[in-house]
Formats: structure tokens, sequence, C-alpha cells
């Protein structure tokens, strides 16, 4: 049983090493902001770099390494030697397959970006598929370092999967401060430092494998476990492929708004990332290991008591997070990205998209820790039910809204899609567990949502004074942040959210009101 002090503990270690790649994910767009603006260059390269992204989340980070753990986990428990004879045989299916798949991609990017990119002139479609042939062998960087870290993950070493996309942002950094100047156009140097972070990312975890995995070329495609995970992943891929196709339409809607409009959507979700980054994810990575050995192991108790505990971490975080984005948003991204080519417009386009997407991040929290639970009970069919819901959400919001809001009715459209998965998800795992899953959180929630609305409001009150006195953005921002944290932690000081009541209590003795019954 994982405890509550030991699931904060790694949730906290992972949050940390997240923290740095997200603080580094934050620099890179400040880099890249400054070198290129919200203009159509960094448009183009967004649209290049999403299918390769895409199949990173479909074919590597996201359907491989979510179906990879719980079976390599159950091996482990089978003995060792049958976990590398497994491993083994999936790196070695991953070297075969993922070349093909980069070279499909580049000779396939003449026809799918006019598709994707509609609304783009002729030329800029054109540095758009020049920016792929660049991009794509990224994917089978990366995911090869999607099965390293499905190996450590299950062998509970979450640092270093932590810390790996650390390097991807210094490849980016590299490209866009240092690389760029030396290619024209600039944004080139741009796409070559993706493939030096892909690397990076995948050579820096390598040498933790030693003493816990020793690779043997084998190639068996009947073995039973290849088998088994390839079925784990179908209903995911489909599932990711789902929520892809939101990204595929807003970048496609939002590329007939105008220069800037794909550029200002994708700086406000790297802002929206980071708080989900550093905490729901991190907590989702903890927590999967754990929740598939508390399925292996039949126990719905524990396995519901851990789960809860991770949606109470995720809410405490998640809602004042999401009230000081649309807070504090404006001299958040005018101190991030205001500079070199980044204009003041920028900003308030910037910041008219973000403060609709922070809406729904509490959503995608829950989403995130809901969906790490199915795939901890070998479920894969379920997420994928939910995200088409998702899509249907999105897809009907946006057509509603882009026409009154314009890219922001797409955020908004995002938003909703984020709360309709999770309401999916949880109805239906309510269903599979018998285990309460919101009876004994909701009492909690609703006073972490009224101390988030408190610490809005003086935050709030604060930067305004601070903005009629004409403060630079750093003073604003300095200043806010930790008043806002500090009035949040005395209010749930006073609210009795901290300690126990949160954070949940050891297997057998009484939880929260509700928790066990």
């Amino acid at each position: 049983m994982l405890q509550g002090g030991r699931l904060l503990q790694s949730a906290l270690v992972i949050a940390a090493a997240t923290a740095l790649s997200r603080l580094l994910g934050l620099a890179r767009e400040v880099a890249i902001a400054n070198r290129f603006g919200a203009g159509a260059e960094y448009d183009a390269f967004v649209v290049a770099f999403l299918l390769p992204h895409m199949l990173r989340m479909l074919l590597a980070e996201g359907a491989l390494s979510t179906a990879f753990v719980p079976l390599l986990t159950e091996r482990l428990q089978r003995g060792r030697r049958w976990a590398e004879r497994f491993a083994s045989n999936v790196l070695t299916v991953a070297l075969f397959a993922l070349p093909l798949v980069v070279v499909a991609g580049i000779l396939s990017a003449p026809y799918y970006v006019p598709f994707l990119a509609d609304g783009f002139s002729a030329p800029k479609q054109a540095l758009t598929v020049r920016l792929v042939g660049i991009t794509f062998p990224f994917l089978g960087l990366i995911g090869l370092a999607a099965v390293v870290m499905g190996l450590l993950l299950a062998h509970e070493r979450f640092l270093a999967p932590a810390l790996a996309p650390v390097f991807f942002n210094v490849g980016l950094i590299v490209g866009a401060l240092w690389l760029a100047p030396h290619f024209n156009p600039p944004v080139l140097g741009l796409a070559w430092g993706v493939l030096l972070g892909g690397m990076m990312q995948l050579l820096f975890q390598i040498p933790f494998l030693r003493g816990i995995f020793r690779y043997r070329p084998l190639l068996d495609w009947g073995d039973e476990g290849l088998r088994r995970l390839a079925l784990l992943m179908l209903p995911t891929v489909a599932g990711l492929v789902v929520v892809e196709l939101n990204l595929l339409v807003d970048n496609k809607l939002a590329s007939r708004l105008g220069d800037g409009s794909i550029a200002s959507l994708q700086y406000a979700i790297r802002l929206f990332q980071l708080p989900l980054g550093l905490f729901a994810v991190a907590l989702g990575t903890a927590l999967l290991p754990q929740l598939s050995r508390h399925a292996a192991a039949q126990d719905p108790r524990a396995f519901g008591e851990d789960l809860r505990r991770g949606l109470r971490l995720a809410a405490f975080v998640l809602l004042p997070a999401a009230v000081g984005l649309i807070v504090l948003g404006e001299p958040v991204i005018a101190l991030l990205f205001e500079h070199g080519r980044f204009t003041p417009e920028d900003t308030a386009r910037t910041l008219y998209v973000l403060r609709f997407l922070a809406l729904g991040l509490l959503g995608y929290g829950a989403t995130h820790l809901l969906t790490r639970a199915f795939y901890a009970l070998q479920d894969t069919r379920t997420p994928v039910v939910a995200s088409a819901v998702g899509v249907g959400v999105n897809i009907a919001f946006d057509l509603l809204l882009i026409g009154p809001l314009g890219v922001g009715g797409l955020a908004l459209a995002t938003a909703l899609a984020g709360f309709a998965q999770a309401a999916v998800l949880a109805v239906r795992l309510r269903r599979r567990l018998r285990e309460p899953l919101w009876a004994p959180i909701v009492p909690e929630g609703a006073k972490m949502a009224l101390g988030a609305l408190v610490m809005g409001g003086i935050v709030g009150a604060l930067d305004g004074g601070l903005a009629r006195l004409h403060a630079a953005e750093w003073t604003r921002v300095g200043l806010a942040v930790p008043v806002g944290i500090a009035s949040y932690g005395a209010f749930a000081l006073r609210a009795r959210l901290l300690p126990a009541s949160l954070w949940g209590t050891r297997r057998g003795s009484r939880g929260p009101k509700g928790a066990n019954d």
C-alpha cells in the first residue's frame, strides 16, 4: 500500500525534477519568443512539429509507456529474467519500426501539411514542409527514450525520466539562441535544436539502466507479452488519436485567423501546462506503478484510497494555480515573453487565450489521474470513450465559439472538453471499483475552491494597485506570487485542509469522513 507520505514524497521528487524541466521549458519559450515573436515563422514551426509530437504521444511516450509499465511490473513479480526478455523484445521491435515511421512521415509531408494549415500562404506551407524534414527524426529518438523511461518507471526510478525532458528543452534553447542565427530562415536552427534535444533526452537516461536491465537482441513476434502490449496499445493509440484531433482542429481553425494566432495559442498552452506538468503529471507518474500493483493484487480498497489521495492533492494545487493564471496572466506573459519580436499586442492576444484555457486546468488534471487509473487496470478502452466524448465537445464548441470569441473560443472549447473527459472517466471508474471517488473529496474541494477565490481577490487587488503605480512586471509578479501562496496557505490551515484531511491516512485507519464508506 502506498502511504500518504510516500505518495507525496514520490510526487514531490518527480515534481522537483519536472519543475526544472518546466522552468527550462519557460526559458525555451522566452528564447523562442525573443527570436521569433508570435509571427509567421513560428506558426510554421508549430505546424511542422505537430505531427511528430502527435506520433510521439501515440507511439512513444503515450501509448507505449502507459501500456508497457503495467505489463513490465507484472513480469517483474515473476522474476527479473522474464522482465528482461520482455523488455528486450519490445526494444528490438522499436528499433525496427520507428525508422519506417520517420521515413513515411517525411515523404508524405507535402500532402498533409496543406491539409493541416489550409490558411497558410504557399511560401509558408513550403517552409513548413522543409521543417518537417528536419524535425520528424525526433520521433525515432524519443520512441527509444520512451522504452527506457518505461523500464525505469517499472523499477520505480522516477528521477531520470522526470529529468530527461530538461535536455529536450536545452536543445531547443540552443537552437533558438545559437543555431538560428546561422540559418536562413533562422527557424531552421530551431528545428535542428529539436533533434539535438531528442538525442540528449535518450542518451541521458541510458546510464540509469545499469543494474536493472541488460539488453539482449531478441525479436520474438510470437511472444505473449508482445501481443498483450499491442492489444493494450491499440485502444490507447485510438484514444490519443482522438485527443490529438483537438490539436489538429484547433490549429487548422487558428490558421485562418491570421498570423500569430497559432503562436499565441501555443504560448498560452505552455503556461497552462506548467502547473499541470509540475504536479498532475508528476503525481500520475508516481501513482501508476502503485495502482498497477493494487490492481494485480485485486485490492480495490487500496486502489481507491491512493486514487482519492491523488485527486485531493491535484485539486489542492490546480485550483489556486488556475485562479493565479487568470489574475496574473498579463504581467507573467509580459515578463516572460515581451522581448525582442514579441509585442504588447502578442501579450494581449496570448492573455486572452490563457484566461479561457485556465478554466479547464482542474478538468485536465483529474483526467490525467483517472486515465492512469484505467491504465493500471489494463483497461485502455474506457479512456478512448472518454477521449471521444472530449473531442466531440471540443469540436462542437470550437465551431460554436470561434465566431464570437475568435481564438479565445478555441481555448474555451478545449477547457470544456477536459471536464467532459473527466466526468466520463469518473462515472465509469466508480462503477468498476464500487468505491466512492467524489463524495469524500467534494467537501474539501469546495473549501479549496473558496480559498482559491479568496486568494484571487487578494492578489488581483494587489496587482491592480501595482499596475496603477506603473510598477514593472517583475515587481508585480515578485510581490503577488508570494502573497498569493501565503494567503492560500493560511486559508488551508484555517480550513483544516492540512495535513491529515488532505493527504489521507494509513490503511487500516479511518480517513476523512466518508473516505472508507
